[in-house]
Order: C-alpha cells, then structure tokens, then sequence
C-alpha cells in the first residue's frame, strides 16, 4: 500500500494521531518514508508536487518481474497505463487503471521483507469494489499470471461471495461486485479499498476528526469487520476495521431488530 501526498511531515503526523503508525526512512529518498505497526512495515508514504497533478490517494502495488511486460498486456486489455513504467530507487514504477476505473500500480525490483496484508492478523487489507467480480478477477489474472499453477504466482476462488486472492495459501486481497454506480464520486466509484486494522475503531474516527480528517463511512458491519470509511485532511481515502468491535464500538454500533 502506497500513499501520495503533498506534504509529507503533516501526513505523518495525521497517521501517526489516527493509527499509531511510527515511521522510518526509505531509500526511495527523503521524500519518502514507511509506516511501521508493532514492528512491522505496514505502507509507504510519499511526497509529490501538486504540479504533477496526481490525486492524493492510498494505491496497492503489486510485484512483477517485468514491468514492460504488464504495461503492455494492460493496454493490450483495454485498460490504462497511466504513468511509467518510470525508474524509482532500485526499481521501476506504474501507476494504471482497470477496465472499470480501479486505479492500481506495479513494482519491478527489490521487495522488503516483511509486508504482510489479507490475513486477519495482518495490519491491513486489500478489498476492490467493482461492478463485476468475476471480469476483474479474469483481468487481474492475465495481466498478473494469477491462476497460472505456477509456485510462485497467486491463487485465485470463490469464497463466499467473493473472489479471494492467496499466495502461498495466505489471503492477500479479495475481489467483491455487485451494483456500484458510474457517478464521479470517489467513494462508489470501482475502486481498491485499502483497510488497516484498529483496536478500536470509534477512538481511530474520533482521533481522525480531531486531527482534520472526515468520515465517509460511519461505523457498520462490512466485510472487514466492524469498519468505518475515513478521509484524510488532503484527501486520501481509506478504512479501519476491528474483527470484534470494542466496549465503546459496541455502545455506538446501530441496534438490529426482527420483526
């Protein structure tokens, strides 16, 4: 998970108020940095000059060993290839979109030990929303070779409802459709939610308000768990969830009732 933001300090500070996170130099340069949860690496943050026009925005990345090579079954697939493949650090970069509009990106190069996600003790998780589950998961699948049989490539079912991505039989994202709207609205448009793991998940909203951000999403059951949407102060969409809701969620959480 990687986020682009026009100032970084401030970002950090954000974070820091709503999720805990600590940070530490990256060697992509000063401009970037990782959050680390308990230890462990949970997302890159990085600068970027409003010039260049990009979006403040949390992106999954995904490995590859030719980045050329994806590019090119991307745009073979009527999709877009929207930057890159641009050199970065001791790798390559690129950012692109789905059939349907879900931005993503891909990293050739060095992959730091460590980062985890899907699991539900992983610090965070991956979920796209889209119209159709099953043509992006066929798309997924060709550009990335999931499905291939190969060792080292993902794993692709259908559990529940959904479409579950594993490696080496550790879930790292899902794929879920269903009826989601075509309005420019970035909160239904398709899209990868990125959703990182709370204690409490009414403090982590709270402490979000406090430190300028808004909620999009009030708390409520969801996939993730007990979850609630958030915006940060310069944009950047994300969710925070709890598998069991604490004392003070609970307090909050909607009553249901049968009739």
């Amino acid at each position: 998970m990687s986020l682009a933001t026009p100032e970084l300090e401030s970002t950090q500070e954000f974070y820091s108020a709503v999720l805990g996170w600590t940070f530490r130099p990256d060697s992509l340069g000063e401009q970037f940095s990782v959050a680390m949860s308990g230890g462990s690496p949970v997302a890159g943050l990085g600068a970027v000059t409003s010039s260049l026009g990009m979006a403040v925005a949390w992106t999954p990345y995904f490995f590859v060993t030719s980045a050329d090579t994806v590019a090119a079954r991307i745009g073979e697939r009527s999709a877009t290839v929207a930057v890159g493949p641009v050199e970065l650090g001791n790798g390559r970069a690129c950012l692109a979109s789905d059939p349907a509009g879900a931005n993503f990106g891909f990293w050739e190069g060095d992959v730091r030990p460590g980062w985890r996600s899907g699991d539900h003790d992983a610090p965070a998780q991956l979920d796209l929303r889209t119209r159709d589950a099953f043509a992006s998961a066929i798309f997924y699948a060709e550009v990335f070779e999931w499905a291939s049989g190969r060792p080292d490539r993902c794993d692709v079912e259908y559990e529940h409802g959904a479409v579950i991505v594993r490696a080496a039989g550790r879930t790292v994202a899902t794929l879920r459709g269903g009826a989601v709207e075509s309005a420019p609205d970035p909160r239904i448009r398709p899209r990868w939610h990125v959703c990182f793991r709370v204690e409490d998940v009414g403090a982590a909203v709270a402490a979000a308000e406090a430190a300028g951000g808004t909620v999009t999403e009030p708390p409520t059951d969801t996939p993730f768990g007990y979850a609630a949407g958030l915006r940060d102060p310069d944009g950047g969409l994300f969710t925070v969830a709890a598998t069991q809701p604490s004392h003070a969620d609970a307090t909050n959480k909607p009553q249901q009732t049968t009739t």
